[in-house]
């Protein structure tokens, strides 16, 4: 079955069941007696029933299935006399009966949830997304707005990539079902798409599409997928005595700049020393240039423990080093950033830095300014990764 449209049918169908078994489930929950009580109880009963009815339209994945039926009444009751009289073996077997039960559908739930995202991801990262791109490019070509027409909105848009535009997000929002949340900037793109102003696409395409976008990748490579390893047992490795060199240069060109942005904030946001972590949503966004905030902790047996606020500008150059104009252009933004106060600038980047631009920070760090430039060039980076495997697996950089 590759028709994409009957795949979603079955894939809601399936949820759909799964909705309806939790919900009998918790009918089964509430209406079980708390003591010894042999009687007849016609909603248990009759979501007993439902249960097994239900239960038999609900597919495998990967070859695994909830299969536990619930336990009757009488049995309930018969296990908790059993007990009283030192029978303890059965009241544990029927309590245990119970228990899966519940447990059984969260582990269905968790897997729908995986497979739901494993089907959509590549659609909506790619093609969805890509086809939304060039829409937005040529549109902006066609409806461009200045500063004069801000005030009134621009244009009313009426083409039929417009239409297709609304179609796609329409489409990405099948996609999504209920396993992936909607991202926090998802009903202001909607907007935007209705109100079809010039100025709405303009606000798509600067602030909407980009955080959307960002947030859907996050969404959709969840930190819990497990990374593709090619052995059963690591043993075999081992035993294999391998030889040869070992490649040190990692391939900085598998990133895109949210993805180095990713990486970033997942190397401050495990490191002791540093905490509270903010990741701005909006890349190559109008947000001042700001990519990554957090608090650098100093620990001190005299002084006690202070803590420095840094932000962190990510730039993935892969052929372009960072210049004096860009430490200048930098260290102007900083002025414009919220309190408090910013005490470190670090500027990392996957490319380097002129000489020029390593005299202008060096003189920069020597002066009267309360604040300090770093600079962390690809080769520091590569350095704080050679103890960070995980995370080099995890992006895919060997």
């Amino acid at each position: 079955m590759s028709n994409l449209d009957e795949v979603l049918r079955q894939f809601e169908a399936a949820e759909a069941n799964l909705s309806k078994l939790e919900k009998v489930w918790n009918i089964l929950e509430k209406n079980i007696p708390k003591g010894i009580a042999f009687e007849d109880k016609p909603v248990y009963e009759n979501a007993c029933r439902h249960y097994k009815h239900i239960l038999a339209g609900l597919p495998s994945i990967d070859d695994w299935r909830p299969t536990t039926l619930p336990c009757g009444l009488d049995e309930i009751a018969q296990s908790r006399l059993d007990s009283e009289e030192g029978e303890f073996s059965s009241k544990r077997e029927v309590n245990s009966r119970i228990e899966k039960i519940g447990k059984e559908l969260q582990e269905y739930r968790c897997r729908f949830d995986q497979k739901r995202r494993e089907l959509v991801r590549d659609i909506i990262l790619q093609q969805k997304s890509n086809e939304i791109q060039r829409l937005l490019t040529q549109l902006q070509e066609i409806y461009p707005i200045d500063e004069a027409q801000i005030e009134y909105g621009g244009q009313k848009i009426d083409n039929p990539m417009w239409w297709e535009l609304r179609e796609q997000v329409r489409q990405i929002d099948v996609l999504l079902g209920s396993s992936i949340p909607r991202p926090s900037r998802w009903s202001d793109m909607q907007r935007h798409l209705y109100y079809a102003l010039s100025i709405d696409l303009k606000d798509i395409v600067c602030s909407d599409w980009p955080s959307v976008k960002e947030e859907l990748k996050k969404s959709l490579y969840t930190s819990n997928e497990p990374i593709p390893v090619s052995v059963n047992d690591l043993s075999d490795l081992v035993t294999s005595k391998p030889s040869g060199s070992v490649i040190t240069k990692l391939r900085w060109e598998n990133l895109s700049a949210e993805d180095f942005e990713r990486l970033v904030f997942n190397l401050v946001a495990g490191d002791e020393n540093h905490e509270n972590p903010e990741w701005s949503m909006r890349t190559n966004a109008a947000d001042r240039g700001r990519d990554l905030s957090v608090y650098r902790v100093y620990k001190d047996k005299l002084s006690g423990v202070t803590r420095k606020r840094v932000i962190i500008q990510c730039k993935h150059w892969l052929s372009k080093s960072v210049a004096v104009v860009d430490i200048a252009e930098a260290k102007e933004k900083v002025k414009l950033w919220e309190s408090p106060r910013i005490d470190i600038l670090v500027i990392a980047t996957t490319g380097g830095f002129t000489a020029d631009a390593v005299s202008l920070i060096e003189r920069h760090n020597v002066s009267d300014s309360a604040m300090t430039i770093e600079k962390w060039a690809k080769s520091d980076i590569e350095r704080i990764l050679a103890s960070n495997p995980a995370l080099v697996a995890e992006f895919g950089l060997r």
